[in-house]
Parts: C-alpha cells; sequence; structure tokens
C-alpha cells in the first residue's frame, strides 16, 4: 500500500541504481548495455505496478489545474478594471449597481441561450445589478459577424435591444440572420455595416479573448462576479448566490 511519499518508485530506483558498479565521480556516463539494464528494470516495474503511472498522472493533473486556478485567481485582482469597469464594456441593469455580473458568451452558443432568460429574472429582481457583456466569439465566423454587429449596435444606442433579439433567434444563427434581426430592432443596417469594420471594435474583440485568456475561460458561457470565476449555464438560484456573495464582500 502507498502511504504519504509513494515507496513503489524509491524501491524500482534504488533496484535500478542497483544495476550501476561504483565508480568514481569524474567517470564517464553510464554505458550503453547500463543504460538499457536500468530502463528495462523501470518498464517491468511500471507494467507490474501501473497504479504508480496513474497517481502520478491525476496528481499533475490535480497541480495544473490548482496552478492554473490560482492564475486566474490572480487575473481577477490585477485586471479587476477591464474586467468590470472598461467604458467600451456594453451594460444593462443599473449602470452604477452594486455588483457587476461579467458574461462571456456567444451568440450561437446554444448555453448562452439558455441562461438569457435566468439572467433577465436576476435583473428583474435585484435592481442594484449591473450585467457586463462580454462579445467571446468562439464558434466559427457566423459568431464574429454577430458579436462586430452587436458592437456596432452600440453605437447606435440600441444594444441591448439587439443581443436580447439574438438570444431569443431560434435555429441555427447565419449572417442574414444578424441583419435581420438589427433591421427588425430599429438599426440602421447600411451604418451597421459600416461601423462593423471599426478598428476600435477588432480591438474590444481581441481585448476580450486576452482577457478570457487571463481568466481561463475556455468556453461559453463564462462569468466573473466579485473574485469568483463560473463556467457554464448555471442556475438562477446559483446566479443569485453568487451576486449576494459578491455584494457581501
Amino acid at each position: 500500500m502507498l502511504i504519504g511519499t509513494p515507496i513503489g518508485p524509491l524501491i524500482f530506483c534504488c533496484a535500478a541504481l542497483a544495476l550501476v558498479p561504483l565508480r568514481p565521480a569524474d567517470a564517464a556516463e553510464l554505458a550503453p548495455e547500463q543504460r538499457r539494464a536500468i530502463e528495462s528494470v523501470i518498464h517491468d516495474y511500471l507494467l507490474q505496478h501501473p497504479d504508480l503511472l496513474i497517481e502520478a498522472f491525476r496528481a499533475a493533473e490535480e497541480k495544473l489545474k490548482s496552478d492554473t486556478g490560482e492564475r486566474a485567481k490572480q487575473a481577477v485582482v490585477a485586471r479587476r478594471s477591464e474586467i468590470f469597469d472598461d467604458p467600451e464594456t456594453p451594460v444593462s441593469g443599473n449602470p452604477k449597481g452594486d455588483v457587476t455580473l461579467v458574461e462571456f458568451f456567444d451568440y450561437r452558443c446554444p448555453y448562452c441561450k439558455q441562461v438569457q432568460p435566468r439572467l433577465a429574472e436576476l435583473l428583474a429582481s435585484d435592481r442594484e445589478l449591473r450585467i457586463a457583456y462580454k462579445e467571446f466569439p468562439i464558434l466559427g465566423s457566423v459568431s464574429v459577424t454577430a458579436a462586430r454587429a452587436a458592437l456596432a449596435a452600440h453605437r447606435q444606442g440600441k444594444y441591448e435591444a439587439f443581443h436580447d433579439a439574438m438570444m431569443a433567434a431560434k435555429g441555427g444563427i447565419t449572417e442574414d440572420t444578424v441583419y435581420r434581426v438589427a433591421g427588425s430592432v430599429g438599426l440602421d443596417v447600411d451604418r451597421l455595416k459600416n461601423d462593423m469594420a471599426a478598428p476600435q471594435i477588432d480591438a474590444a474583440l481581441k481585448a476580450n479573448q486576452a482577457l478570457a485568456d487571463a481568466l481561463d475561460i475556455r468556453g461559453t458561457p463564462g462569468f466573473v462576479v466579485g473574485d469568483q470565476i463560473v463556467p457554464g449555464a448555471i442556475e438562477l438560484s446559483s446566479l443569485k448566490e453568487l451576486v449576494a456573495g459578491a455584494r457581501n464582500k
């Protein structure tokens, strides 16, 4: 049984070392036949004790998750202004609310559409909540078009109307869908198309991507509230708990 520091690796390492004859400290490297002998012992031992490899892989995976999570938490602190207070990021709810919930999303993401009614209900019940929308188009070129259109709609003062209509759109989203929705909420579509090519919109999308990378947000939706980073389409009750936790702090 392996308790605390694994004994197995120590045993096979000692066995391997036993094959190496004593020699002066400045002697040459292991001879080929000695190296093969050691490799053979290690190989055979691992075949007989595969649990050691499984344990090592699990430990490495847990360390990687821990290190990644710690870096993401540090990024929340270091980039708090960019996350919560970027003046170019569209917002809804109370613009001076005491808690900001940040959502990274993609208009073609079914889970983002699933969570949208929960966000609307949350906003309706919490007059002190502010939601910041980080366009994060990761599902192809149509997603990028939709994100550009949303940011261009913001220039016409109709971001929220466009956002809600896109989230409510049924079926597969195409470029035609994007422009049809834009027209349906009263946007000047010709101006919209022109604004979509603005370098500021390029910069905003690149900034969102870099921020998501720093926060280790790999999919959509992803939320940041307070000092918490939460992936996935979480339930309304969980959203309320997160907001309450941030408010209490």
